[in-house]
């Protein structure tokens, strides 16, 4: 497992199982799967409506054996009407995982109470209940703007980051202040079959590795933390299998020049 170090100085891993869609028994029987084959970060939502199923896959794993701080467990808020409103929800959340810490809590997206929401997870964090906070879906505009109330900086800004939209101009905004960017869906949610794309077959074939595990391999490589979502054990094998080849600086041009700066999602504001 190769981690990365916030700019609180936490270590996070840099590779963690994106959770969504996977509630009731199958998924936490899948977020169990995903602790047998390594995995240690769990990115979850209060909109996923599965944190208590992630919780009880994290109590069952320390029954086994295994310990709290072995997991880097990350949360999102959703939105609330003002910062004690936010206070109850992270209590909630705090609740619902069955946990007395959360290693990372972000805003789901910049919501209109976003700077009240974050005041409360900085009085949290403070108390050490919340290890690192941070946003997600915050373009460039609204992280610049947003952080310019922050007392505590981001440490992770979670956005759609893909060969596609790489999010460099963000990535360079961020720069200075250290916030990380975490790639949600990184294989575009299976749109546009980029997974299929000729150019990437090519290149994962010279390195005998699956096209996905060369797109994980390109966004760690560049710093970016990814957290690719799938139910299938063997997918989550094949996703975490990544830290034992590296990319050539040309396959890494070639791969940079796909990038076209465009959401693919109709729901975004980047």
């Amino acid at each position: 497992m190769q981690f990365i170090t916030l700019n609180n100085d936490v270590k996070m891993p840099i590779i963690g199982l994106g959770t969504y869609s996977l509630t009731g028994k199958s998924g936490q029987s899948a977020m169990s799967e995903a602790i047998e084959v390594g995995y240690r970060l769990f990115d979850s939502a209060q909109m996923y409506h599965n944190q208590a199923e992630l919780g009880a896959a994290i109590a069952n794993a320390i029954k086994g054996g295994m310990k709290r701080e072995d997991f880097f467990i990350q949360t999102k808020l959703l939105s609330a009407n003002s910062e004690d409103a936010a206070k109850k929800s992270i209590e909630k959340s705090l609740k619902a995982l069955n946990l007395d810490t959360i290693d990372s809590l972000l805003i789901h997206e910049p919501y209109a109470q976003s700077k009240a929401i974050y005041k409360a997870m900085e009085s949290f964090y403070k108390q050490g209940i919340l290890k690192s906070i941070g946003i997600s879906n915050f373009g460039m505009r609204a992280y610049t703007e947003f952080v310019e109330s922050c007392e505590i900086i981001p440490a992770i800004n979670q956005c759609e980051t893909h060969l596609l939209m790489q999010q460099k101009p963000l990535k360079e905004a961020m720069k200075s202040k250290k916030t990380l960017l975490q790639s949600w869906s990184p294989f575009i949610a299976g749109k546009g079959s980029i997974l299929e794309n000729p150019t990437l077959k090519s290149i994962a074939q010279n390195y005998n590795k699956t096209p996905a595990q060369v797109v994980l391999r390109f966004l760690i490589e560049q710093g970016i933390a990814v957290i690719p979502k799938t139910s299938k054990k063997h997918r989550m094998q094949e996703n975490f299998n990544i830290f034992d080849f590296a990319l050539n600086s040309q396959d890494k041009e070639i791969l940079s020049g796909l990038d076209t700066n465009k959401s693919s999602f109709s729901w975004t504001n980047y």
